[in-house]
């Protein structure tokens, strides 16, 4: 029978891990947390210095009875909960919980779920550390303060089912302001001024770009002095005043953090935050390798850390040296430990065996896993390599005092960029050298190439760019990005159209209440410094009630006054172009359990509603009717036409609105081409 028993968060550990094990173990799951304030109150006594109120989860009784019986038969209980703040209390709950006092109980944690990992986590295995789980709570009684006090302030002021956050409220805000950039912004115009030569002996002409004068660099902001400039360079000759040739460094970059993850994520697979979180996940907890049974094939997601482990620098660079040679395996050089003390407790993500490449094992893992795991490969490999050198060009070019300049490069050795390189790095480093040009070089001037540009206005926020933002301004922790974004898309505060993130009129209601109300709440200052308390509280340094007791006084004075104040917003329903077929009224589009649907306003006389369906603003190549986007049982996106059943259209990429120049069928967006629906015609187009 099993003497020691184990309990992880996750039921997909408990197979992994008891493998590792053997039979002297009983490995077991807690599902999450078992205990929680309850639902239907605040959750803790302001009178009686703010102690908190835990209860059993719903649905958690027979998870902690079997546990109990478990818990029994064994002589040791180790916890093995995820190696983090929120890891730190679901072990310290479960001590509660299953009333662990009088036995024999350990903290064990391991940043990847490997046999060696697991096993030499039992030989350290120490007490909980009531500093983590104490950040834990404050963190918990926070959220829960403003969540509990303020939703129900929306729900009066505006409409049911809203909820105001700590963190998500920031977010918002975040967003807000930078719509009010863009709304805000006025575009100014600027001109480029290009000349174009001929050189001797070369077929490819010599562009070089309009820098100013000698003294300084000068923009060109209008047609006039654009055309004053030409005009000065009318009968001018064109002379190579400098060339300079040197060499240029581009450093390998830093190993994932759960931020820069979800970002290139982001960027390079498409993949949202809470995709990407969960892909992670199911590599961390394990996966089927064949020939290796289940595994983790990646190290812990959620760090703030780029620190790697000694075993892991050496096996990253015993790999680089045998398959690309020693040239390429970084100098190891002395790191500083980073500031905080939670990053040095982490790793950066990266895989758990170097050697266990991505092609070696795509065929354990599906689509997604594998372009995930391909991506914290090639980063980590790369962040272990050399930097990659580049040869530079620049050239200097002289008329009656206007200067033109040249730059190019050229790769000289491609160090850590022959594993992984960015798509914005690849079109930055496009040019190449230009080939003997000196000072003596003859130009003979071909012609100008003049543009008009106008600045843009600041981009919208992305789901990755606002990870970054988030993550630069101190707000919220790694765990936080995901369900951050994740609830304001779902409130309907911000809807996600293209990548880019557009605050609702919803949304903009609920920030301007925010901020005429509680104006701490959503500054941005005051929440990175609460989280600085709150990594403070971790140290040790300062007592997590002081937090807590500063914080809710003025939280509670500022919700009684904005209930007097605060004036009701009614927020109207969107009215659709669909008519109601009962009473002839148009049809508005509301928001349920399950997404978007039309309905009468004529409610509750008219109780009809029906199914709706976004119109992509192309009609049906089969009758003419709009084509709309629509979902398989499964969730699968897909397009077809609106008069479904009677026309059968469906296709699984967007159609375009442009039609096929070679056979006239309608064309289908696939990235950032068209491509003809018609697959024996197969004509592809620019968007």
């Amino acid at each position: 029978m099993a003497k020691y028993l184990v309990i992880v968060e996750s039921p997909a550990k408990v197979k992994t891990i008891k493998k590792f094990l053997g039979q002297n173990y009983e490995v077991a799951a807690s599902n999450g947390h078992v205990r929680d304030m309850p639902k239907s109150q605040l959750g803790f006594d302001v009178e009686n210095g703010y102690e908190p109120k835990y209860i059993t989860i719903r649905g958690k009784g027979d998870i902690l009875a079997n546990l109990r019986k478990e818990v029994k038969k064994a002589e040791k209980i180790y916890l093995a909960t995820d190696p983090d703040r929120e890891g730190e209390a679901i072990s310290w709950h479960l001590s509660k919980a299953l009333k662990l006092e009088d036995k024999k109980v350990y903290r064990i944690t391991f940043n990847e779920i490997t046999k060696n990992a697991v096993k030499e986590s039992l030989k350290n295995a120490r007490e909980i550390n009531m500093d983590l789980v104490d950040a834990q709570q404050a963190r918990r009684m926070l959220d829960r303060m403003v969540g509990y006090r303020i939703s129900p302030l929306l729900w009066a002021k505006v409409k049911r089912g809203l909820s105001a956050g700590r963190v998500q409220s920031v977010a918002l805000r975040i967003i807000c302001d930078r719509e009010e950039e863009i709304s805000a912004f006025i575009p100014e115009e600027y001109w480029s001024l290009d000349a174009v030569f001929e050189l001797q002996n070369e077929k490819k002409p010599l562009v070089a770009k309009y820098y100013g004068t000698a003294d300084k660099k000068q923009a060109i902001s209008s047609k006039e002095q654009l055309d004053a400039i030409k005009r000065e360079l009318a009968d001018a000759v064109y002379q190579v005043r400098d060339v300079k040739k040197g060499e240029r460094m581009k450093k390998a970059p830093l190993p994932f953090t759960t931020s820069t993850l979800q970002q290139e994520a982001s960027k390079v697979l498409n993949f949202s935050t809470q995709k990407t979180m969960r892909l992670a996940q199911q590599l961390y907890e394990g996966v089927d390798i064949k020939g290796s049974g289940t595994v983790g094939i990646i190290t812990y997601l959620r760090t703030d850390s780029t620190r790697v482990s000694e075993e892991a620098e050496q096996s990253a660079a015993a790999y680089i040296t045998g398959q690309y040679g020693e040239e390429y395996a970084a100098k190891r050089t002395d790191v500083k430990k980073e500031g905080k003390k939670i990053q040095d407790a982490h790793e950066a993500i990266r895989p758990t065996d170097v050697s266990r490449t991505p092609i070696e094992i795509k065929e354990s893992l599906s689509r997604d896993q594998f372009r995930l795991y391909q991506l914290i490969w090639k980063r980590f490999m790369a962040s272990r390599m050399t930097e990659a050198r580049y040869e530079t060009t620049s050239v200097k070019i002289e008329a009656a005092g206007h200067y033109f300049t040249v730059a190019a490069s050229k790769v000289k050795f491609d160090g850590f960029m022959s594993v992984y390189t960015q798509e914005d790095e690849e079109k930055a480093e496009g040019n190449t050298l230009i080939k003997g040009i000196d000072k003596d070089t003859k130009l003979t001037f071909k012609e100008f190439d003049e543009k008009q540009h106008f600045t843009q206005p600041p981009a919208h926020y992305t789901e990755a760019s606002l990870v970054r933002a988030l993550e630069e301004l101190g707000i919220g922790r790694p765990s936080t990005y995901s369900p951050t974004i994740t609830t304001i898309l779902a409130r309907r505060y911000v809807v996600k159209e293209n990548k880019n993130l557009y605050v609702t009129e919803l949304g903009e209601v609920v920030n301007n209440m925010m901020k005429e109300a509680f104006a701490s709440i959503v500054d941005v200052n005051f929440t990175a410094n609460l989280e600085g308390l709150l990594d403070k509280v971790e140290e040790g340094v300062v007592n997590w009630k002081t937090v807590v007791s500063n914080f809710y006084p003025d939280l509670d004075e500022a919700v009684l006054l904005a209930e007097k104040e605060l004036s009701e917003v009614e927020i109207k329903d969107e009215v659709s172009d669909e008519v109601c077929e009962v009473c002839g009224k148009q049809m508005v589009i509301k928001y349920g359990p399950h997404g978007r649907f039309l309905a009468c306003p004529g409610f509750p006389d008219c109780k009809n509603t029906k199914p709706y369906f976004e119109k992509i603003g192309v009609a049906c190549p089969k009758c003419n009717k709009d084509i709309v986007m629509k979902k398989t049982k499964k969730g699968r996106k897909y397009f077809g036409c609106i008069n479904n059943p009677e026309c059968d259209f469906m296709v699984w990429q967007k159609p375009s609105d442009k039609k096929c120049d070679e056979c006239g069928a309608i064309m289908l967006e696939k990235g950032s081409k068209l491509v003809c629906s018609d697959e024996k015609c197969g004509h592809v187009m620019e968007k």
